[in-house]
């Protein structure tokens, strides 16, 4: 079983380890194991001058500092008698001028079925299991040659930012403060991969619904399907594979997560609620605007008119004409997503004399996303649909030659009885997105979470460097599952 096991997560490890890293005294000790060859990655001698807290005078200490910060902040909040060790590369990672991989993190074991495990045929990233058995499950002993007995892999990109090829003018901000202005920072990439590595995740996959060899992982054991009405480790494969592009169906049960979350998330989930026809009247999932008013209870009530640009959507991404002007006057104007920013489009809209917006997304997915951007000149409230919705919507309308309404009403606003992130009894919503995003879907909070959380797919700006509430709901979850 333990060979499987090596074949599935311990992969070999380059033979250039450097155990220069000290051990960060805290609750837990996070030694991180410098796995660079020399002259590059963590030994990499360019000079850099030392930035917001970070005293490295070269490129590679700085990088150092900054993972050995973040080991003193996870093991100032987890609590083990055992040493956690963390494999660490910087290298060359998939990027080019417009994306890149940021880095990442993950397991090199697991283990189940160990003396003081909490629940039986069940697989626990192994510095969890370590933690709950009191002792080193996987020592260097049991590893591969070279690996060392680290109990995580973590690998990011060296390229980024620096290389014409590779999101040029995005850096690692490698200060440890914060203050990031346009880089990205460091230190909260690296929390959160921290936080895969040691135990905000599963081993299931999430396309198969497989587990892996036969049995789940303890966080299947948190993570229910609303509609199945099943927890993760209740379904067959097909189950779970549904589940996992479940939009917003599938939640988090622990009772630390639960109970933490009206101290941490806004009351107040967006959406769109269709008042009339009859035919198409309820409550659509919708994303909200980062830009113009908050969306407030009970909200914008309006009829809805479409733009119509050579006898379709329209984009709006140029000035409205006189018709599409005179058609969203005091109404919500409906847009297609595409061509320009939704800072763009919206604007128009408001110039052309709209109170709201409806973008419709331009692919097959769902949920939708928050509409992105930021302009103080705009004044009205603004949410993403679906395409589905979106169809849905536009054939429910009334749009003969010369009709001015659609007879479609609308109203923009939140649910004020439901936490921005939790369903509708409370329960903090995983990331579950159709079609599925392996290597995110499942194992993240999901992005309707307001405020933004550590453990969503995605870096927020407004993300703080602290675990806890009111700030955030990492260390809640990690105590569900045993740390």
């Amino acid at each position: 079983m333990r060979t499987e096991r090596f074949s599935k997560l311990r992969g070999a490890v380059g033979a250039a380890l450097l155990f220069g890293a000290g051990i960060v005294h805290a609750a837990a000790n996070i030694t991180i194991v410098n796995g660079n060859a020399a002259g590059v990655g963590f030994n990499d001698t360019t000079p850099a001058a030392p930035i917001g807290g970070n005293p490295g005078t070269t490129l590679g200490q700085q990088r150092i500092n900054a993972f050995q910060y973040v080991a003193s902040i996870w093991g100032a909040n987890l609590n083990s008698s055992v040493e956690i060790k963390v494999l660490a590369t910087f290298e060359p990672l998939t990027c080019s001028a417009g994306s890149a991989v940021l880095g990442s993190a993950g397991p090199r074991d697991v283990e189940s079925d160990f003396a003081g495990a909490p629940v039986a045929g069940t697989w626990y990233h192994v510095a969890l299991a370590n933690k709950l058995a009191g002792v080193d499950l996987f020592p260097a002993a049991f590893d591969v040659p070279g690996g060392g007995g680290a109990d995580i892999r973590a690998r990011f990109n060296s390229r980024l930012g620096l290389f014409s090829n590779c999101l040029p003018g995005s850096p690692f901000y490698l200060g440890l403060d914060g203050n990031k202005g346009s880089a990205i920072d460091l230190v909260e990439v690296l929390l959160h991969e921290f936080g895969h590595g040691l135990g905000f995740s599963t081993v299931t996959s999430s396309s198969s619904g497989a587990y892996l060899a036969g049995q789940p992982s303890i966080y299947d054991h948190f993570a229910f399907d609303n509609t199945a009405g099943k927890t993760w480790s209740q379904m067959s494969n097909a189950e779970r594979a549904a589940s996992a592009i479940n939009a917003r169906q599938l939640v988090w049960t622990g009772a630390n997560v639960t109970f933490a979350a009206p101290s941490v998330l806004h009351l107040g989930t967006p959406q769109l609620q269709v008042m009339a026809p009859s035919s198409v009247a309820g409550v659509y999932l919708a994303g909200a605007a980062t830009f113009g008013p908050a969306l407030e209870s009970p909200g914008l009530t309006r009829q809805v008119m479409p733009v119509v640009e050579n006898g379709v959507l329209g984009l709006g991404c140029v000035p409205f004409d006189s018709d599409n002007s005179r058609a969203v006057k005091q109404r919500v104007a409906m847009l297609s997503r595409g061509a320009c920013t939704f800072v763009q489009k919206v604007l128009n809209a408001q110039n052309a004399g709209a109170v709201g917006v409806i973008v419709v997304e331009n692919v097959t997915t769902t949920p939708p996303a928050d509409l992105g951007g930021a302009d103080p000149a705009i004044t009205i409230p603004a949410v993403r649909v679906t395409l589905a919705d979106g169809i849905k919507l536009l054939s429910a309308m009334n749009l003969t030659p010369g009709n001015r309404s659609s007879g479609v009403v609308v109203r923009l606003g939140v649910d004020a009885s439901q936490l921005a992130g939790t369903d509708k009894n409370g329960r903090v919503m995983l990331y579950t997105p159709n079609p599925l995003q392996p290597g995110s879907s499942v194992s993240h909070w999901d992005t309707s979470a307001s405020r933004n959380l550590l453990m969503e797919p995605a870096i927020n700006a407004d993300l703080t460097q602290i675990l806890v509430p009111p700030n955030d709901l990492t260390v809640p979850m990690f105590k569900d599952i045993g740390w």
